[in-house]
């Protein structure tokens, strides 16, 4: 069973001079308290995934590496709020940011003390065909899922893997295809799309196997559409948005944590456990949360209700904190200027949700692009 990393106190209490400067003291205190927390669950759960990510295509370095910028920037972001949190509570901060560390080292090196090609002399073969038996990472063949660095395996790496290895780069197969493109990943464990300008993906119900996590990140004027694979009861794990510009993507369910980093004039529609938004610009989000949606770094921002076509399609139930936005890198009293919430006369019809974002042959990725209004964010 997973260690839980969790902070065992609420942010030290302390007098102030002065009754104004205490309570907006304490405030920037426990809005840290709560983003902190929040933070290390989702690290933490970025973690226990990797366990499910495949090593073929540097798939898992790269969850790796943004475990590890996480991790950086959550001690970075301690250090900076020492102007209003105590030394106590920021050694407790910093423990706990250690035992992440650690956990991530742990994790890691058990991937790294079981090489997938490995040569074993003779008076091993047996040994090694128990483990197999009792191990089934031992005996998956991981799929690709849409890298464009997938290894191509010579014949002595071919013969030490038992079965056949089969290395399906969906990516490049979306570069090939015309229309709305449709890849399957029935073959993949998660899905992995980037580096396309232009296209209209819509993914098929095949997808729904792929969903033990998301990654769309290098899009330009793209629409992306992955609602039907999370809309029969197999939502991704996590997702993670990352570097897209002027696109639509339809996120679906997502029944952990959304990652959004460098996102700009775009629109976003996601239903989600929890929202984290890192250095947008002019972004669109339709949402439905079940807790406080996170943005940092941010402008332009605007919030919105899940559309209620999809909210029907997902069947979704319990409170939806839409516009309970917390922006960590605004703590005084007054408003955020960073976000506000899309007004109703701004918000996309109905009608252009169910019969243009859902698919219209006669409609090019551009002309869905001009009606939801994202070519003159």
């Amino acid at each position: 069973m997973d260690t839980q990393i969790f902070i065992p106190f609420r942010p030290s209490q302390y007098q102030f001079g002065a009754a104004t400067a205490s309570i907006k003291m304490s405030d920037s205190k426990e809005r840290f308290f709560r983003y902190f927390q929040a933070e290390i669950t989702a690290i933490q759960g970025q973690i226990d995934d990797l366990a499910t990510i495949s090593s073929v295509g540097g798939e898992r370095q790269d969850c790796i590496d943004t475990v590890l910028t996480g991790i950086s920037r959550l001690s970075n972001e301690v250090m900076d709020a020492g102007d209003y949190i105590p030394a106590y509570d920021q050694r407790t901060y910093s423990q706990a940011i250690k035992a992440l560390t650690d956990k991530l080292n742990e994790t890691t090196a058990r991937f790294t003390s079981k090489s997938r090609f490995q040569f074993k002399s003779k008076s091993s073969k047996q040994s090694s065909g128990a483990a197999s038996q009792t191990d089934p990472r031992l005996r998956t063949v991981f799929s690709n899922v849409g890298s464009k660095q997938s290894p191509v395996l010579n014949p002595a790496e071919r013969d030490a893997v038992s079965g056949t290895v089969h290395v399906k780069d969906y990516n490049e197969e979306l570069e090939q295809q015309s229309g709305v493109r449709k890849p399957s990943f029935s073959s993949a464990k998660n899905i992995a799309i980037y580096d396309h300008s232009g296209l209209h993906i819509m993914l098929p119900s095949t997808a729904t196997r792929a969903t033990s996590s998301g990654s769309l990140k290098e899009l330009e004027r793209c629409v992306v559409d992955m609602m039907i694979p999370t809309s029969t009861g197999t939502p991704f794990a996590g997702l993670a948005l990352k570097d897209i510009q002027r696109s639509l993507i339809v996120a679906g369910q997502v029944a952990g944590p959304v990652q959004i980093t460098g996102l700009e004039h775009s629109i976003v529609v996601v239903a989600a456990r929890q929202v984290r938004i890192h250095e947008c610009k002019n972004v669109d989000v339709y949402l439905h949360c079940a807790s406080h949606p996170i943005i940092e770094d941010c402008s332009g921002m605007r919030f919105a209700p899940l559309p209620e076509l999809y909210i029907n399609r997902l069947k979704l139930e319990g409170e939806n904190q839409w516009d309970q936005v917390d922006d960590f890198k605004w703590l005084k009293s007054e408003a955020s200027p960073n976000w506000n919430i899309l007004s109703e006369e701004e918000r996309i019809l109905s009608d252009v949700w169910k019969n243009s974002v859902c698919g219209s042959p006669s409609l090019s990725t551009d002309d869905i692009l001009r009606q939801v209004g994202v070519l003159d964010m």
